[in-house]
């Protein structure tokens, strides 16, 4: 059984996601949540299930789609580190490179 890790950017994605989803019904925010968590926690049991990104098909990255998210997550040994969530019509390419690009400024 693998470990599952949120890391701090992945639950920030879900938050501002959420948040955005709010300001017009709460409730289908609160209900993404729970099945954002529930569709991950299965990569307990099957850490390969989510499928390799069709924009980055030679990496290690996997994802999980909850529309209208992605989950974006790696395995290293038994562990799943859950990287980014992020809504499934942006391009993950330019996300990451955005992402980065915060990160070096």
């Amino acid at each position: 059984m693998a470990q599952i890790i949120w890391t701090e950017p992945a639950l920030n994605d879900l938050d501002e996601i959420a948040e955005f989803i709010a300001l017009d019904k709460p409730s289908a925010a609160k209900k993404l949540v729970k099945e954002v968590f529930k569709s991950v926690k299965r990569l307990k049991n099957f850490p390969y299930s989510g499928k390799i990104p069709e924009e980055i098909p030679k990496t290690n990255y996997r994802e999980v789609v909850v529309g209208p998210c992605r989950a974006i997550y790696r395995v290293e040994s038994n562990k799943v580190y859950i990287l980014y969530v992020m809504r499934s019509e942006r391009e993950l390419r330019v996300f990451l490179l955005e992402d980065r690009n915060d990160e070096i400024s």
